[in-house]
């Protein structure tokens, strides 16, 4: 189980503006009641992994108090990247550089001063040249890994060295593909942050068992594999399937990518296809669209006709086809459910900084984060007694948790028998590819255990003994139908 983080703080962003790595939040509970969490999980043969957010705090934290109160040039302020201003009197930023939500990544503050925040002002970058900033991350790890954690989710690991140089280059510049040498960029995935993962996978394998963790690192694939490697974090998030186009031929390209990286540095690949930062996958497929889904939010564009049945379907079929995959899956709440996207929130209730900052031209991303329905009724469907803090569409009752598992053809009941097929027939990596034609993905696992999805629009030839299918209508083997994926497993 994956947290986000539960730290104090003010929701700015979702938490992601963190006032103390090393509390939890008193909406949500205390450190003592943390420990029973972390006892329960176990018990149930669970472990839990937390969200770490080192490339910023909140500008609540006691750091950030601090350095607003020292004096420019102080140690105080230098453990954050502040920098005098441009223009009379230093009135400019010291830059045009824009954030990741949108708006300006400089503030002003009382003395003249900037500070940069490549996400939203409440949310200061940190300067990890600084070593109270490595030496304090290295105490947060320890605290959590102490009280049992068993892995860590690096937020935005590309992003936390930095080297900002003394004449601040264009926002223009910056985006500008080949502007730097690769490792070499000012703001991100700079080679010197592989350096601060190692001294924490250093602390990581003094526990028994090392502790895990897995870098959200929005990069190259030939650059992740150092962020996965068994010196660094160990794993990294592979975005690559994710951001593809429903098409076998670009399914197969990158599975064979990712696989051929792994091998070579050592590394075991992940598989990702929703996450609290995209538009959901069932509803991406349904919309014809790929990347990450986000032009899909920008408003006053064309706003395609989502298709929810073939979007789910391709969703199930996708996740089963991973799910076969050698390596590491990554499940987001709500997609064993298939639930599609929320677009329909009210400007009012949403809370993405995206929205705010870019003045409502793009939606963000409270669409994937609405809570999921556990029950068809209630103030919030079964997720709390009041309402959710993101407004639930009446829909929802139809994916609730309770009608999910009273359904054998449910999306819920597909997600758990593929789950538990895969834990017993899991084997050692490797694939060797199936010729199932041009509008087709298969595979065969070392131990006989056959992929096959069909990406396009008619039948194509499939197994005879079928072990699981994603699509529940399948009644027959020999032939797998448009958008399903099926499994067998023969005797090698």
């Amino acid at each position: 189980m994956w947290l986000s983080p539960f730290y104090p703080s003010a929701l700015a962003d979702g938490g992601y503006d963190v006032d103390d790595h090393r509390a939890v939040d008193p909406q949500i509970g205390t450190l003592s009641e943390f420990d029973e969490m972390i006892a329960a999980l176990h018990a149930a043969e669970l472990k839990l992994i937390v969200d770490i957010v080192p490339n910023h705090t909140s500008d609540r934290h006691a750091w950030f108090r601090a350095a607003l109160a020292a004096r420019p040039g102080s140690a105080e302020r230098d453990r954050y990247l502040f920098r005098d201003g441009s223009g009379v009197d230093g009135e400019d930023p010291p830059a045009d550089w824009l954030s990741v939500f949108g708006g300006p990544a400089w503030t002003r503050v009382g003395d003249g001063q900037w500070y940069l925040h490549t996400h939203a002002p409440e949310q200061p970058d940190l300067n990890w040249a600084h070593p109270d900033v490595r030496a304090d991350f290295l105490k947060t790890l320890a605290f959590w890994a102490d009280r049992g954690v068993d892995g860590f989710r690096i937020d935005v690991a590309h992003q936390v060295a930095k080297a900002l140089p003394a004449a601040l280059s264009s926002h223009e510049e910056l985006q500008r593909p080949g502007a730097y040498p690769e490792g070499q960029h000012p703001l991100r995935d700079r080679d010197e942050v592989h350096a601060i993962y190692a001294q924490w996978r250093g602390l990581f394998n003094r526990y028994d068992p090392p502790r895990a963790a897995v870098a959200e690192a929005w990069v190259p694939a030939h650059r992740r594999v150092r962020y996965a490697s068994a010196e660094g974090l160990g794993q990294a998030f592979n975005f690559d399937l994710l951001r593809a186009p429903w098409e076998a031929t670009a399914y197969r390209r990158i599975i064979q990518d990712n696989l051929d990286l792994a091998a070579r540095s050592g590394t075991s690949s992940t598989w990702v296809f929703s996450s609290h930062d995209v538009v959901r996958h069932a509803t991406r497929y349904g919309l014809g669209i790929h990347s990450n889904g986000r032009e899909w939010l920008v408003s006053g564009g064309t706003t395609p006709v989502e298709d929810r049945a073939l979007g789910l379907a391709r969703a199930r079929a996708a996740t089963l086809l991973a799910l076969a995959l050698p390596g590491s899956a990554y499940l987001y709440q709500g997609e064993e459910l298939g639930l599609p996207e929320v677009a329909d929130i009210p400007g009012e209730l949403r809370q993405d900084p995206t929205f705010a900052r870019t003045q409502g031209a793009q939606m963000g991303r409270d669409g994937c984060r609405v809570p999921l329905p556990w029950r068809p009724d209630g103030p919030a469907f079964g997720f709390s007694d009041t309402s959710a803090h993101l407004p639930q569409p009446s829909w929802f009752a139809d994916y609730a948790v309770s009608r999910q598992e009273q359904d054998p053809a449910s999306t819920l009941a597909l997600y758990r028998a593929a789950l538990a097929l895969r834990r017993r027939i899991q084997c050692e990596e490797g694939i060797e590819w199936l010729d199932v034609g041009p509008a087709g993905v298969g595979f065969r696992r070392p131990n006989g255990w056959k992929s096959i999805t069909n990406f396009g629009t008619g039948e194509i030839p499939g197994p005879e003994q079928v072990i699981l299918t994603s699509d529940p209508a399948l009644k027959y083997a020999g032939i797998v139908p448009p958008n399903t994926t099926v499994w067998s497993l023969t005797a090698m």
